[in-house]
């Protein structure tokens, strides 16, 4: 797996939260494209700012392997990132309504 691959995973799973947050909070739904864009730079954002703490794809394959804890982690920001996200880019828009 390579470091690519790794933040494409990350996109993906931030779309994935970011829907699922929109099919659980109705309240906070902005629709199957407004959820998926907001996962996208809702995992962007969060694994490029809490990156930095070792789990960003560079340190998971530091050494040639893929170091599975750091990894679920990733997961789990990028999956929080696209929740928050929806929830954010939502009361903006109420803020600006």
């Amino acid at each position: 797996m390579t470091h690519t691959l790794i933040s494409l995973i990350s996109i993906i799973i931030g779309i994935i939260g970011a829907n699922v947050a929109g099919l659980i909070l109705k309240k906070y739904t902005l629709g199957i494209i407004g959820n998926t864009i907001a996962g996208v730079f809702g995992s962007i954002l969060f694994i490029k700012s809490f990156g930095r703490l070792g789990f960003d794809p560079n340190a998971i394959m530091k050494l040639g392997t893929i170091n599975l804890p750091l990894f679920l982690i990733n997961i789990l920001i990028s999956f929080l990132g696209g929740v928050i996200a929806v929830v954010l880019i939502h009361k903006l828009k109420k803020i600006m309504n």
